[in-house]
């Protein structure tokens, strides 16, 4: 295993992270699960999602958490935790969510992902009020399988806007 550090992201980080957002993003679901989102679509959600100024305000909240893993200074992956907003009837605002998990696809296979799942859900166990969620695309099985390891079951479905777009997502939830 290739070594890497996680730490607290803080604002500084928001160039990197809104890069390796929009990257991981179109490495995952455009290039690798050949969503054929409209391009129109795509760009105003890639924009609005993982602008510079989005990233840094999401950094400065105090209801998202971010850490990043790092080697030799560069930002291979990160995770974003916080309040739950998922649409499910039982979910609530004191409970927590990830939000993303991304790790750029050099840095697959190095355990990065594995590392970040695991601070943030310390995370989100010592602050959250009832179980812990994640929504997760339908088709990324892999991810799913990942989550299932860490206690993780589906408890619902919707869909998340990509521009006009509706990606069908599983909501899960651990506890």
């Amino acid at each position: 295993m290739t070594a890497f550090t996680i730490r607290t992201a803080t604002p500084d980080d928001a160039p990197a992270l809104a890069a390796l957002g929009r990257a991981t993003f179109i490495e995952t679901f455009v290039t690798g699960f050949g969503i054929p989102y409209p391009p129109e679509d795509l760009e105003r959600f890639l924009d609005q999602t993982f602008s510079e100024t989005t990233t840094r305000a999401r950094l400065t909240d105090r209801d998202h958490q971010y850490w990043v893993a790092e080697r030799d200074g560069e930002i291979l992956g990160f995770a974003n935790t916080g309040r739950c907003g998922l649409p499910h009837p039982d979910a609530r605002p004191g409970h927590a969510e990830l939000h993303r998990l991304y790790v750029s696809k050099a840095a697959q296979g190095l355990g990065v992902g594995t590392a970040l799942l695991k601070i943030a859900l310390e995370w989100m166990e010592a602050n959250s009020d009832g179980p812990l969620w994640i929504g997760v695309w339908s088709g990324n099985v892999k991810a799913q399988k990942l989550y299932a390891a860490y206690g993780f079951e589906k408890a619902g479905e919707y869909q998340y806007p990509v521009g006009s777009w509706r990606d069908d997502e599983f909501i899960l939830r651990r506890g």
